[in-house]
């Protein structure tokens, strides 16, 4: 079967959408799209980048945020930039893949390329599902799709996903992007003659041999001979490669010397490696197939402590670390990892994304919080306030919101992406929303249509913090529902709603569905004003 992709000079697609806004969530859309895959630093304080990718084509949103007074995370200025309709960073089996490493969106801040991210195209089916190159965007005005070299040896590759682009890392001391390529090893990417004038170069890991051998445009190779790599990280300190490979995790020292990394894991096939936080450590993916399932792990190691990787225990709200194995009997795989101090904040999920949230992990291991049936849970996710409707959380970022704060960002499948300013504990949703008036001059319920046991969340702004109740009528107006009664909500230039507190399921104050029909919602506050919204219940039972 035939993969290969002409090589060629970068595709420029200028122009950038949408203006900068004074106001949070003002304007124009703050996304390019709700349907956000991948969350990564701006590079300037309260700087992010959003990649979306929306019904008919994918594009980039680069946020400025604020902190408000009252310690709410606020959008000062975005900007947009669409990619061409035929092209892609998410490819068309992100939720369906059962291997790790193409699970995640890979984003690296990569010098004078900005931020690169893999970039699929369209295969003789019609999928976005064949391997293209890179894509480098330097701001929302110059993007660059760029088609990386093909040698000749992949012609005899089974599908063109075994060497799809699923790890980046940028040596900024060499001016090298070095990319995991699967089948094809590594691609060093070397920038240091300037962005436009790149040099390409292909390693492939000789496992039995311990090298890496150059793997030149025309040679005849039998790439299955060679050990797959599927992410690389680099060390900030000594500037070396780690290297998560098909048979072990390896290092490749800043002087050229390539080295097993771990003895504990050194048969595994390691899917994904991240570096970060102080002191510093390493945390590694492990899957593979086993006889009825996939079988996965968790792993971490210090780098300045002696003694090798091990396994990250769960530890329960009592403090004890439980004996069976979490992470694998859940299925999960890692999104992404986000650093923050002492803390590792792991975004996962389960194949076909029906569980996701974020793993908060301390010195000691993985970190338990009691749910309202007082067992342990362990993922943090709408339940915890991570996100305001129940949606799937797709990636992860820590990022220097302020001078002396590290903000958090996570990326969601249809609700934009959330931020935190208190490194977890609570956040600020930022989406795309119709635009509400202040004061409550808008009420508007999503869904306006549900039936009984589902739910339509109430949706309005306050110019001023309040004091707020919601209540629902009839179409002859009998009050059916008590929603809230003076609950204090906070003035936001985009919406004040409770997503928690502030909906109505169809149902009376005692339980019973309503009847079908059109209903009635009013929300007071404790300054005089009043609004309505119109919702419309198919009724049903509970």
């Amino acid at each position: 079967m035939n993969f290969l992709v002409n090589a060629g000079f970068a595709r420029r697609v200028a122009g950038v959408v949408a203006v900068a806004s004074s106001l949070a969530l003002a304007a124009t859309e703050t996304l390019f799209s709700n349907w956000a895959f991948s969350v990564a630093p701006g590079g300037d304080y309260g700087s992010l980048w959003v990649f979306s990718r929306g019904d008919m084509n994918s594009g980039v949103t680069r946020l400025d945020l604020k902190v408000s007074a009252s310690g709410q995370v606020q959008v000062s200025g975005t900007e947009q930039g669409p990619l061409s309709d035929s092209v892609t960073a998410v490819h068309d089996g992100i939720f369906t893949d059962v291997n790790a490493n193409h699970r995640r969106i890979p984003a690296e801040n990569a010098g004078r390329l900005g931020l690169v991210y893999p970039m699929y195209g369209l295969d003789n089916n019609g999928n976005l599902l064949q391997p293209e190159g890179i894509i480098s965007v330097r701001s929302t005005e110059d993007i660059f799709e760029t088609p990386l070299e093909l040698p000749s040896a992949a012609e005899e590759l089974d599908s063109a996903m075994t060497y799809a682009v699923s790890g980046l890392a940028y040596d900024s001391t060499r001016k090298t992007l070095w990319i995991a390529r699967g089948m094809l090893g590594l691609t060093g990417y070397d920038i240091s003659r300037g962005a436009n004038d790149p040099k390409e170069f292909r390693l492939i890991f000789d496992r039995e041999n311990k090298t890496l051998d150059t793997l030149k445009l025309n040679a005849s190779k039998d790439l299955k001979k060679y050990t797959e790599v599927f992410d690389v990280a680099l060390d900030p300190n000594t500037r070396d490669l780690w290297m998560a490979t098909a048979r072990g995790l390896w290092v490749l020292s800043a002087d050229g010397k390539l080295a097993s990394a771990s003895k504990v894991l050194d048969s595994m096939r390691v899917t994904g490696v991240w570096v970060g936080g102080d002191p510093l450590m390493v945390i590694a993916e492990t899957q593979a197939q086993g006889k009825e399932s996939m079988k996965g792990g968790l792993w971490r190691k210090y780098v300045e402590k002696s003694g090798d990787f091990a396994k990250v225990p769960f530890i329960d709200v009592k403090g004890n670390s439980q004996k069976k194995d979490v992470y694998d009997n859940a299925d999960y795989t890692v999104s992404n990892v986000a650093f923050v101090g002492k803390q590792a904040l792991v975004a996962v999920r389960t194949v076909g994304g029906s569980v996701t949230g974020l793993l908060r992990v301390d010195s000691l291991g993985v970190r338990a919080y009691e749910s309202d049936e007082e067992e342990s849970q362990w993922l943090f996710g709408f339940e915890m306030g991570v996100t305001d409707r129940d949606v799937m959380i797709c990636d992860i970022a820590a990022f220097p919101l302020e001078k002396n704060t590290t903000g958090l960002a996570v990326a969601t499948y249809g609700n934009g992406i959330s931020v935190s300013a208190d490194t977890g504990r609570t956040w600020t949703p930022i989406l795309n929303r119709a635009k509400l008036s202040g004061n409550l001059g808008t009420v508007r319920m999503v869904p306006s249509v549900i039936t009984a046991g589902s739910e339509s969340l109430v949706s309005y702004k306050v110019s001023k913090d309040s004091k707020i109740t919601i209540e629902v009528f009839s179409y002859d107006m009998k009050k059916v529902r008590k929603i809230v009664k003076s609950a204090p909500r906070f003035a936001d230039a985009s919406r004040s709603t409770n997503a928690k507190e502030d909906v109505w399921d169809g149902l009376d104050d005692y339980g019973n569905p309503c009847a079908m029909g059109v209903y009635y919602v009013r929300v007071k506050d404790n300054h005089g004003h009043v609004g309505w919204g119109k919702v419309m219940t198919l009724g049903g039972t509970r």
